[in-house]
C-alpha cells in the first residue's frame, strides 16, 4: 500500500496489513482535516515515509504529521505507542480496507449524523 500528500513531496508505503480502521470525530481532527479523519495504523517499523514531514503536537499525548508544502494531514502518532496511523484518504488507489468504528463521537460536529451502524466510541 502506497500513499502521498496532495503535492507529492511526502510519500509513504507499507507491506503490512493495516489495522484499526476508524473515523475520528474529535475536535482536533476536524480542525486539521476540515471534517472527519479516516485512518488505519501499522507498526512504526512497517511504515516507510519519504519527505520532510512537519510534526505538530496538538496535545501532550500525540503528534500529527503534516506536509509543510500542501498542508495535508497524513499521520497521527501517540507518544507512548509503537504504531502510527496514516490517512486513508491519502492512499493511492483502492485500500481494500473497511472502516470498523467511529471514535471520539462525543466531540462530533453538529452538522452531520453517523448512520452506518458501526461501533461508536465516545
Amino acid at each position: 500500500m502506497k500513499g502521498s500528500c496532495l503535492c507529492g513531496d511526502i510519500t509513504f508505503e507499507t507491506a503490512a496489513k493495516p489495522e484499526g480502521a476508524s473515523m475520528c470525530h474529535c475536535r482536533q481532527c476536524r480542525k486539521m482535516a476540515g471534517g472527519v479523519w479516516a485512518s488505519a495504523y501499522v507498526a512504526d517499523r512497517d511504515l516507510t515515509i519519504t519527505g520532510a514531514v512537519s510534526w505538530f503536537e496538538a496535545s501532550d499525548t500525540a503528534k500529527r504529521g503534516i506536509c509543510p508544502k500542501c498542508g495535508a494531514f497524513l499521520f497521527w502518532k501517540a507518544h507512548d505507542e509503537d504504531t502510527i496511523s496514516f490517512a486513508l484518504g491519502a492512499v493511492d488507489g483502492p485500500t481494500g480496507i473497511k472502516i470498523e468504528k467511529h471514535i471520539f463521537v462525543a466531540d462530533k460536529g453538529d452538522f452531520y449524523e453517523i448512520a452506518d451502524g458501526l461501533t461508536q466510541k465516545d
